[in-house]
């Protein structure tokens, strides 16, 4: 007789599994996975779900866990707090809905200690030996996201492996402590993966918030690291906090403060709340999750750099395993205040959703974005529809509204294709917090940027109304103009009103097809074409592309786009095809300059822009290599944000000279002031006035100097219409303003983008500042020889999400002469 026996492995712990004890080396993001693996291979109480892959590969998975009873009915669990998080009426309801608590680990690569973390909280968790563990996983649904940015990780364990030695140096000037440019904090493309939840521009990012809102969590805890000198923050959040943010998600806060200062009194570890970091930019993993009906929350240990032992600035050695003790304690503790409160947290989760439908937030109940351009309209569509936030096109209406443009309340027509977010909706204070025209700010200390409002960063006009519209189609309205058949036209017209229009423009003269652009309107047949318009000759073309109609047809069926067919040469109103208006592009040869000395985030920027959303090769090159650039394999020189040499100025004056295209990004333009052959200035401003004195208080040493404070304000930008940088952008340019820096305007050239009286629009600036930027130039065009100096004053390409900036980056690169 045999007999057979079910035998179910035992869970490993970190230490048996990794072959080390945890704290003692940096763990690999692969081995991270494959114990995830097999914690969850051997526990029929967790279930890994992958949901994506970074930019290098590497995985992206969460684990869920709770009791034997809440993992039976997991679908059943998840599917009635989605009804919540939808305000259903009617929701099918589980004998008992658990809490459902997501914590998010090293979300910036160089915060190394969280993913540590997880392997302990998901170890624990896994074997739940305890009475108290047992207890909490009745109550709540625990989801661990161990790593949110595997690739900046790998970057710093990768380097730290690299050069630390046999015993770790808690020296803090050992190299061990010093991270090579650009540092593990970033993704793959240099970006903070943790101010992009809202905008999603990054593959990590995307694919994490569809998980997310297939969860929809009662509480997030996005656990980060601070300067190895710092104690220990937990929540409550310092002000500002948004005015959206409800007394009750204020209140919980509280609650699990008072529980992790509870474990941190008991063992004598230093912490503080209510300082630094506030609730207000809505692309945090705090601010993100508060805005969806969560009690979003920010932890962060001391420890960037620390490697696995610092001394601190107080004589204290600082330990890897201290900084995981540290971690580990708040991340039981709120589970366990999360188990404690989880009827409570339903109950508010739900009506939270019922009173955004009900009794939405803010004075408008209503936005309306104008359908200027269907393209950028189109992607704003995209960016709500990522975010769950409803929306409808086009009302038979004539209301009055607050106009963005002019802040004025104003009558307007709503058009066919009008863009219409009614806030009677789940997401409603999602959708309050992206469109409103004006942030309340409470305190001027943010952390990050106050103004963001969606209709300036597209460049759309808009008008918000106080009474609730309903819009009329679900769809745009595509107006597709009947296109003569011409069996040999003189030329073709392509339009250029978006970066869109950029991908046939690389797709054609990949090709070698020539593309000229109109650089004055004209009409001809009866039809009107704008400053802008691109132009393909026919028999220019035939004379190297027999197969050029073919081409066209292809690239236009590829884009869905219509070529204008153009019987003559001949016009009705403007100058003739033979003009010299009509000017032959240069295919862009494009090089990005990137190292030490140059902003990670601002070479990132423009690095993601041309790979990721042109698809437009480009090489990246460093500050020495720019000293010798061949003119036949590079003609544009991307210069992003940074600190340059004196002598690189110099030292491009040649090839600049010889043809080539330089576009300054940011303080790249400082570098060069006073160099030859730049003739940008810096705006002076009169000096402090003797009589003025510095009346700041000793008690006020921590906050901003209001009067000079600008952390990210919106201001509207005049703009040349009839230069190619500003094509497309209308008559004028928002841009999100971070600095107070501002130029002359050139003597020699073309001051394309310039600040006058009234500029400043919403967000934060001193007093001071707006003194300051009531004139002068941001964007402006220089001629130097036969090449050109484009002066991009303010970041263009800020986060990936400023969609309009994209447009005047891509006229500098294509356009521009």
């Amino acid at each position: 007789m045999c007999l057979s026996f079910t035998v179910f492995a035992q869970t490993p712990s970190p230490d048996e599994f990794l072959g080390y004890p945890l704290g003692s080396h940096f763990t690999p993001h692969q081995k991270v996975v494959d114990y995830f693996k097999k914690v969850a291979g051997t526990n029929k109480n967790i279930q890994l779900q992958t949901y994506g892959k970074t930019y290098e590969g590497r995985e992206l998975l969460l684990a869920v866990i709770s009791d034997a009873s809440n993992m039976a009915q997991l679908e059943q669990i998840r599917k009635y707090n989605l009804s919540l998080s939808n305000a259903e009426k009617s929701p099918a309801k589980v004998a008992k809905q658990p809490a459902i608590v997501w914590l998010s680990y090293n979300v910036h690569g160089n915060e190394a200690n969280s993913t540590e973390t997880a392997l302990r909280v998901l170890y624990t968790l896994a074997e739940a030996k305890d009475s108290n563990t047992k207890e909490w996983l009745k109550n709540t649904i625990v989801i661990i996201d161990p790593c949110l940015n595997p690739d900046g990780r790998e970057r710093y364990v990768s380097n730290f492996n690299m050069v630390s030695g046999k015993v770790p140096n808690p020296d803090p000037s050992a190299r061990e402590h010093s991270e090579p440019w650009p540092g593990g904090r970033p993704n793959h493309y240099y970006y903070d993966l943790n101010r992009d939840w809202a905008w999603q521009t990054q593959i990590e990012t995307q694919q994490r918030l569809v998980a997310y809102h297939t969860w929809m969590p009662q509480v997030h805890v996005d656990f980060h690291e601070q300067s190895y000198n710092e104690p220990y923050y937990f929540a409550p959040a310092a002000e500002p906090v948004h005015q959206d943010i409800t007394p009750w998600q204020r209140e919980f806060q509280v609650v699990v403060g008072r529980n992790n200062a509870k474990y941190f009194d008991e063992n004598g570890w230093q912490y503080f709340t209510k300082e630094r970091f506030d609730l207000l930019y809505p692309s945090y993993g705090d601010t993100y999750p508060l805005y969806n009906g969560a009690v979003g929350m920010t932890y962060e240990q001391g420890g960037i750099r620390a490697g696995l032992a610092v001394v601190t600035a107080d004589g204290d050695t600082l330990t890897l395993k201290d900084r995981i003790d540290h971690h580990f304690t708040t991340s039981m503790s709120t589970i366990e205040t999360v188990s404690a409160n989880a009827e409570k947290l339903v109950s508010e989760f739900k009506k939270y959703y019922e009173q955004s439908v009900s009794n939405p937030p803010g004075i408008y109940k209503t936005y309306i974005v104008k359908a200027q351009n269907i393209e950028r309209l189109r992607k704003m569509a995209e960016l709500l529809k990522r975010n769950h936030i409803a929306f409808a096109f086009g009302a038979d209406r004539t209301l009055n509204g607050y106009n963005y443009e002019t802040q004025k309340t104003e009558s307007f027509k709503v058009d066919r294709n009008d863009l219409i977010v009614n806030l009677q909706q789940p997401h409603s204070v999602m959708a309050n917090v992206l469109f409103e025209p004006q942030t309340v700010v409470t305190d001027s200390n943010t952390y990050d940027i106050t103004a963001w409002a969606l209709p300036y960063a597209y460049g759309l006009n808009a008008y918000a109304v106080k009474e609730f519209i309903t819009g009329s189609h679900s769809f745009i309205e595509e107006k597709k103009e009947s296109i003569p058949n011409m069996s040999k036209p003189y030329a073709w017209v392509i339009p250029w009103n978006t970066i869109d229009d950029a991908q046939i423009v690389v797709s054609l003269q990949k090709q070698k097809v020539k593309i000229r652009i109109a650089e004055e309107g004209f009409t001809i047949g009866g039809k009107a074409y704008r400053a802008g318009s691109l132009l393909v000759y026919r028999t220019e073309n035939e004379k190297i592309n027999k197969d050029l109609s073919k081409i066209l047809t292809t690239v236009a069926k590829d884009h869905n786009a219509s070529f204008y067919p153009i019987a003559s040469g001949y016009v009705e109103k403007g100058k003739d095809f033979g003009s010299s208006v009509y000017r032959l592009l240069t295919a862009p040869k494009i090089a990005v300059v990137s190292g030490q000395e140059v902003s990670s985030q601002g070479v990132g920027e423009v690095w993601h822009f041309l790979e990721q959303e042109l698809n437009y090769p480009i090489t990246m090159i460093s500050t020495q290599s720019a000293a010798y650039l061949d003119i036949n394999k590079i003609n544009v020189l991307v210069l992003p944000d940074g600190s340059y040499s004196d002598k690189l100025g110099e030292q491009l004056s040649g090839w600049i000279s010889a043809g080539g295209k330089i576009i300054l990004m940011e303080d790249a333009i400082g570098a060069m002031i006073g160099k030859k052959p730049f003739d940008i200035k810096k705006k002076e401003y009169p000096k402090k006035d003797e009589k003025e004195t510095n009346e700041r208080r000793y008690s006020e040493k921590d906050k901003d100097d209001l009067q000079n404070s600008i952390p990210g304000a919106i201001y509207k930008v005049s703009i040349d219409q009839s230069h190619p940088l500003a094509l497309g952008l209308g008559k004028y340019y928002y841009t999100l303003k971070t600095d107070e820096k501002i130029y002359e305007p050139l003597e020699n050239g073309w001051n394309v983008g310039t600040l006058k009286a009234n500029s400043y629009m919403a967000g934060v600036a001193g007093d001071k500042v707006k003194k300051k930027l009531a004139s002068g130039l941001l964007y402006g065009v220089q001629q130097s020889g036969r090449g050109t100096i484009v002066y991009l004053g303010t970041d263009v390409l800020f986060r990936s999400f400023w969609e309009n900036g994209k447009q005047l980056f891509t006229n500098a690169l294509f356009l521009v002469n």
